[in-house]
């Protein structure tokens, strides 16, 4: 697979051309993964959990998202690397500059931040110095106490409105990339079509230009009851190479996620 950059995916948004995101966490899954043809690799604070047991993603530092992102950047066959910025580490916009270099030089590609219009300044400083930014909208995990638990956002009008008129803004600002997660699918889609930079959707319908899953989710292998918006790839394949490649096909040819993986 040739170098994946934010203008490949921008080129395939274009062209109508799904791509597919799936996280990983060290070298071995990062070869797996980007020699599947996968065209991000998200090294997720979604670690706290998979990977550390945590039942959220809170306690995840900004040296252990960077010791991931190195070793995720050493397996890397291609893929372009997004890491995301955990818990408190972007509180100001000083402070998000810091933690996004520290995880720029570990090897990511670009960074991920959870928020919404407050924002706007944090992402348009890293945009000016070069530190590419998604901006992660809907249900933001780190804010899940404040949220009152995993919910779906987004799904009365006056928050419709918000989060639409946010992802605008947070394009405007310099956000190259913009990802909904738990968010009703006509909503999704409506974001999708307004914007001109990708959106990458999880539990966001199959209108947006990308999805991502949690590589042990896709894989079965999470303890407890999955998701609604994860399907098992497992179940269907007979290794995990096999697993990633019908992944990919799927989103790539729109049968992922189906009606069932989506919200109203």
């Amino acid at each position: 697979m040739s170098k994946i950059t934010l203008h490949t995916l921008s080129s395939m948004k274009k062209a109508s051309e799904k791509f597919a995101v799936l996280t990983a966490y060290d070298a071995c899954f990062s070869h797996l993964i980007s020699a599947a043809g996968t065209e991000v690799i998200l090294v997720g604070d979604s670690l706290g959990m998979v990977l550390q047991g945590n039942d959220s993603t809170l306690p995840v530092t900004i040296e252990e998202m960077a010791y991931h992102t190195q070793a995720v950047a050493r397996g890397n066959q291609g893929s372009l690397i997004m890491a995301d910025l955990p818990f408190m580490s972007y509180s100001t916009p000083e402070q998000a500059m810091d933690s996004s270099a520290a995880l720029m030089q570990a090897g990511a590609n670009m960074v991920k931040l959870e928020g919404g219009a407050w924002l706007a300044d944090t992402v348009s400083m890293l945009a000016e110095r070069g530190i590419p930014v998604c901006a992660h909208l809907g249900l933001t995990p780190q804010t899940v106490n404040k949220l009152g638990g995993y919910r779906v956002q987004g799904r009365d009008s006056e928050s419709a409105k918000q989060m639409l008129s946010d992802a605008a803004l947070l394009q405007d600002a310099g956000a190259s990339i913009i990802l909904l997660e738990c968010v009703p699918s006509l909503l999704a889609k409506e974001i999708t079509l307004a914007l001109d930079v990708p959106v990458i959707g999880i539990g966001a319908g199959a209108d947006t230009d990308a999805q991502v899953l949690v590589m042990h989710d896709m894989l079965g292998i999470t303890p407890g009851r999955s998701p609604k918006f994860v399907k098992n790839y497992m179940q269907n394949a007979d290794s995990i190479e096999a697993a990633i490649s019908l992944y990919i096909q799927e989103v790539k040819d729109g049968s992922f996620p189906a009606q069932e993986h989506g919200f109203e």
